[in-house]
C-alpha cells in the first residue's frame, strides 16, 4: 500500500513524499510539489511492479538534465544562503547550457569527465585559466543536483557523478603580511579618501574575520562592553563569536559615537532617503593602498591568512587557530603548522624535561 508523507522545508514550503513498498521488492519513492502528483505516481509505480514493468530508471528516461537544474534552481536553492545561491546559479546555468538536452537516462560518468576537463581548459576575464578550485565548486554544485534527484525526487537510481573525480587541489595559500609590509599597508588605508578603510583593514588582520563579515556586520552583532562579535552568516552556516580586542575594540568606539542612525550597518554606502542601505565599495580603495604600499600578489583575503600567520607565530594551537577563524575541522588552518614549529618545539621541550626529570637529578655513575 503506497504512503504520502508531508514534508515542510525550512522556508515553509510544503512537499509530498510517496513511498511505494511492496514484499520481494525494494521501496521506491519520489518527492512532489502536490499530493495528487505524489498519489498518482505511487498509484502507477505499484501498477508497474505488480505487474513486472517498472524499471528504476523509468524517471530518468521522461527528464532531461536541464529539467532536473531548472528544478532544482527553482526550489533547491532559494534555501540556501544569499552568498550560495548568487555563486552556484551561474555555475548550474554552465552544466544545462553543456547537458542540459541530453535525458538523465543518457548521462554518463565519461560525459561529466570531458565537460570536467573543458572546465579546466577554460579562461577567465583576466586570462587565467580556470583554477582547480573554480573547477570542484562547478562539480559541488552539479553533484548536489543529482543528489536531490536521487534521494527527494527519484528521478534517477544513482549520481553519475560518484565515479567522476575531482582535480586535484593545489596546497592552501600562505600570504601574509611582514611587520614592514604591515604598517605601509596600515599608512596607506589611514590615508585613503575612504574613510572606512582603515578600519576594516585592521578590523580584518586582528580578527580573521572575510570581507563579507565585515562588510554585511551591524550594530546589533557587536557587543562594544564585552569585546564580542556575533556572526549570524558564516561561509560554513555555523553562528560564530569573534573577539574584539584593542586597536579594533577602540576604533568601532569611536565609529559607534558618531554612527548614521538611518542604518543598522557598521560600514554603510551613502544612499538616499527610502533607497536600502548597502555596505560601502572599498574595491578602488583598497586597490589604491595596495598599490601604494607596494604590496606585490597580496589580496584582500590575504588579511585573513596574516591574521592566522600571526596567532601561529605566536603559540597559538591549530584547534585555536581554527576556532578563530570559524574552520570545523584542521584540515584548512594546516597550511600555517610550519609556523608555529618554535611553539611546538617548547611544548615537546616541556614533555621531555617532565618525563625525564628525575633521570637527570640522578648522579652519574663513575666512570673508570
Amino acid at each position: 500500500m503506497p504512503s504520502i508523507q508531508e514534508r515542510k522545508g525550512k522556508d515553509g514550503k510544503v512537499s509530498y513524499r510517496a513511498i511505494v513498498r511492496l514484499k520481494g521488492h525494494p521501496p521506491q519513492q519520489a518527492t512532489f510539489e502536490r499530493k495528487g502528483d505524489a498519489r498518482k505516481w505511487a498509484t502507477q509505480t505499484e501498477a508497474q511492479i505488480r505487474e513486472g514493468r517498472y524499471f528504476k530508471n523509468a524517471e530518468a528516461r521522461r527528464h532531461t538534465c536541464g529539467e532536473m537544474i531548472e528544478r532544482y534552481i527553482k526550489n533547491v536553492l532559494p534555501q540556501k544562503r544569499q552568498n550560495s545561491r548568487h555563486s552556484q546559479k551561474p555555475r548550474l546555468l554552465w552544466w544545462k547550457k553543456r547537458l542540459g538536452a541530453y535525458y538523465l537516462s543518457d548521462i554518463s560518468s565519461a560525459m561529466i569527465v570531458e565537460a570536467r576537463d573543458e572546465l579546466a581548459r577554460t579562461t577567465t576575464k583576466s586570462g587565467r585559466a580556470l583554477s582547480p578550485n573554480s573547477v570542484i565548486h562547478y562539480m559541488a554544485a552539479l553533484s548536489h543536483c543529482f543528489s536531490v534527484a536521487v534521494r527527494e525526487w527519484g528521478w534517477m537510481d544513482d549520481s553519475p557523478m560518484r565515479k567522476v573525480s575531482k582535480p586535484k587541489q593545489p596546497q592552501g595559500r600562505v600570504r601574509f603580511l611582514t611587520d614592514a609590509e604591515r604598517k605601509d599597508l596600515l599608512r596607506a588605508c589611514k590615508e585613503s579618501s575612504n574613510r572606512a578603510l582603515y578600519d576594516i583593514v585592521v578590523l580584518a588582520l586582528s580578527t580573521g574575520m572575510r570581507k563579507s563579515e565585515i562588510m554585511n556586520l551591524t550594530w546589533d552583532d557587536v557587543d562594544l562592553n564585552r569585546g564580542h562579535i556575533t556572526l549570524h552568516q558564516t561561509k560554513n552556516g555555523v553562528r560564530r563569536g569573534v573577539a574584539l580586542v584593542e586597536h579594533a575594540r577602540e576604533l568601532l568606539r569611536d565609529r559607534a559615537r558618531i554612527r548614521r542612525l538611518d542604518t543598522p550597518l557598521l560600514f554603510p554606502a551613502p544612499h538616499r532617503r527610502g533607497e536600502k542601505p548597502k555596505p560601502v565599495d572599498i574595491k578602488t580603495a583598497w586597490n589604491t593602498a595596495v598599490k601604494k604600499a607596494k604590496l606585490e600578489d597580496f589580496r584582500f583575503h590575504d588579511l585573513r591568512h596574516s591574521c592566522a600567520s600571526y596567532l601561529a607565530m605566536n603559540g597559538a594551537t591549530l584547534a585555536e587557530i581554527a576556532e578563530v577563524l570559524g574552520h570545523k575541522t584542521l584540515a584548512m588552518v594546516k597550511r600555517y603548522a610550519h609556523l608555529s614549529d618554535a611553539h611546538v618545539s617548547s611544548v615537546v621541550a616541556s614533555m621531555n624535561r617532565r618525563i625525564f626529570a628525575d633521570d637527570e637529578a640522578e648522579p652519574k655513575a663513575s666512570q673508570r
